[in-house]
């Protein structure tokens, strides 16, 4: 039982906050998704946080720590990209256990839109195909009859097509799905323009995360602010409200943002934006520009205990 487990936490003083990323909720564990969560262990992890921590909703928290009055073990729960599963399978269990929640949506992908990472996946996935003809990316065939084959498939194909200019990028996916077989692939992953609007009225924020999810440093300065006001107008237009917070796509500073990004984004009119660097935030570390957050990986809530103990002693990776 929860309370029964051994778990890890560190002496940590009121005044640091720790921030979660997640990105789907899952209703089953998939084998190629495996560090995706999924609603049995999402239940527990969401246990977990009640139970002991102090979850927030992100920009009352970060207002708290600018002003001193942050509460011991705060937290935050966010999801990137704007996936369906947000709202029907994370949804209710957030709601169970009272835990706030933002979501960074990608809005070139809502109503039927699927982002290339999980055109991907879903293509291997559903291909009959023992072998992949990869060699539009360079890869040359890649083996598929086994499940361990395909996984590797995937994350040989993401590491070459994540950092191609977008129209490139696009291009070969769309002649990999070709050279699969052109199989049925879902169109029903990421919210529903109703769907978005339901998640806003259950009270969990909507943040902005560009339109088409382009990595920032792979773009022009005009196209890197089209792809950040363009996201944050439509959102704002379908919610009929303010959206102050964003989440860079891919998140590392200097990889995937500069310091020039984060300016643009407070030109753009946000209050606070979120990265992929680890560590937690402290006062004296405060940038609301540079947010660090903590992937909770792991297959269990005493694994994901312990991460965030590791997480809370890491040094923040931020743009000088």
């Amino acid at each position: 039982m929860l309370t029964r487990l051994p778990f890890v936490f560190w002496p940590t003083p009121a005044g640091r906050l720790t921030i979660l990323i997640y990105h789907r909720v899952l209703p089953d564990w998939q084998p190629l998704r495996p560090d995706e969560s999924h609603a049995v262990l999402f239940e527990r992890q969401m246990a977990l946080l009640a139970r002991h921590f102090r979850p927030m909703a992100l920009g009352d928290a970060v207002r708290a720590l600018r002003d001193g009055r942050l509460p011991q073990r705060a937290c935050c729960v966010t999801f990137d990209d704007g996936y369906a599963d947000n709202l029907t399978v994370a949804g209710p269990i957030m709601q169970r256990h009272r835990i706030p929640a933002s979501v960074f949506v990608a809005t070139g992908y809502l109503d039927g839109g699927r982002m290339f990472n999980d055109t991907v996946i879903e293509c291997v996935a559903a291909t009959k195909l023992m072998q992949l003809d990869a060699t539009v990316l360079g890869l040359g065939p890649l083996p598929l009859a086994t499940l361990d084959e395909r996984r590797q498939a995937v994350s040989s194909i993401l590491k070459v097509v994540r950092y191609l200019p977008p129209t490139e990028r696009d291009s070969k996916v769309a002649d990999l799905v070709r050279a699969a077989g052109s199989p049925v692939l879902p169109d029903d992953l990421m919210l529903s323009t109703p769907q978005l609007r339901a998640l806003a009225a259950s009270g969990v924020d909507i943040g902005g995360h560009t339109i088409s999810h382009n990595v920032l440093t792979t773009l022009t300065s005009e196209q890197a602010e089209a792809e950040i006001g363009g996201g944050k107008r439509t959102l704002e237009r379908l919610l009929d409200r303010p959206v102050p917070h964003f989440a860079y796509p891919n998140g590392v500073p200097a990889r995937d943002f500069t310091r020039a990004h984060a300016d643009l984004v407070r030109r753009l009119g946000f209050e606070l934006a979120v990265t992929t660097a680890v560590g937690v935030v402290s006062q004296d570390t405060l940038d609301p520009f540079q947010l660090p957050r903590f992937s909770p990986w792991g297959k269990s809530v005493l694994a994901l205990s312990a991460r965030l103990a590791r997480n809370a002693q890491s040094r923040q990776h931020a743009l000088a």
